[in-house]
């Protein structure tokens, strides 16, 4: 870790990516990247994501801090469960996920966000 001061704003993100229903603004820090990712009700991996990832699955590793929504998460052997904010999740590769009701979903991404809608 340097000892340089450092201060990113998602306001400025370095880069932004668009999907349907929704965004990555990513800020690169410290040689890491954080991503911010805001999720428009309806959006949906599989139906949103998917055609840009090429996969059955989301395969990036998710650590999550969820700031707003619920996000409810499949995982590939069968489990489920909403995320709701206040909550961290740690996603392994091999998920869907889709916003539930009416309120965006926004959370805060220390893994996987990198990779996320390339």
């Amino acid at each position: 870790m340097s000892d340089a001061y450092e201060l990113r704003d998602f306001a400025d993100p370095a880069e932004t990516r668009e999907f349907p229903n929704g965004r990555a603004d990513l800020v690169h820090i410290n040689g890491t990247e954080i991503g911010r990712l805001t999720l428009q009700p309806g959006w949906r991996w599989s139906t949103d994501v998917r055609p840009l990832a090429g996969t059955e699955w989301c395969e990036a590793p998710h650590f999550q801090y969820h700031v707003s929504g619920t996000l409810r998460v499949r995982t590939s052997d069968g489990r489920e469960f909403d995320a709701t904010p206040g909550q961290v999740t740690a996603l392994p590769s091999g998920h869907d996920a889709w916003v539930v009701g009416d309120e965006p979903v926004v959370v805060v991404d220390w893994w996987g966000a990198s990779n996320y809608a390339k």
